[in-house]
């Protein structure tokens, strides 16, 4: 049976909102049970927010409202992002590459974009748990497309 474009992108959306998922559920559990090696994405994001509203002359939120748009923003950022593993035989591969360059990325790219470094990168571990839980999130992506692609199969 030949497969819609529309199921396929919803498949891709559903994996992606997958990973991204679980990424966050990762990074907020560890920072609240781990706070001295935890790499703080959420303040990356914030930072990055106020930023951006900066720069747009916007109005700064206050810490509760920033903190929720940045949860937002990362989750739909991150699911689209994830949702480039799509479905297929590869789809493995394309979660752990796509996991280890986000992860990569949320270590060494902060500091030149003038975020700072130590929420990603303060400690060998914390450089680690950054790489690590982007990975997971590509291989969730990837694992749950599998399990869609065969679910509609069957």
């Amino acid at each position: 049976m030949k497969r819609k474009k529309s199921d396929s992108l919803l498949q891709a959306l559903g994996s992606g909102l997958a990973g991204a998922l679980a990424l966050t559920l990762l990074h907020e559990t560890a920072r609240r049970l781990r706070p001295e090696n935890a790499p703080r994405m959420d303040v990356l994001g914030m930072r990055a927010l106020r930023k951006l509203l900066h720069q747009a002359e916007a109005p700064q939120p206050n810490d509760d409202t920033l903190f929720n748009l940045t949860m937002a923003g990362d989750v739909l950022s991150n699911g689209l992002y994830y949702s480039l593993v799509g479905s297929g035989k590869k789809a493995w591969q394309r979660g752990a590459v796509l996991g280890l360059a986000a992860g990569v990325g949320g270590v060494v790219l902060p500091g030149p974009l003038g975020l700072g470094e130590a929420p990603s990168a303060r400690t060998p571990q914390t450089k680690l748990m950054t790489v690590a839980w982007y990975l997971v999130g590509g291989l969730v992506a990837a694992g749950t497309s599998r399990a869609w692609r065969r679910a509609r199969k069957g």
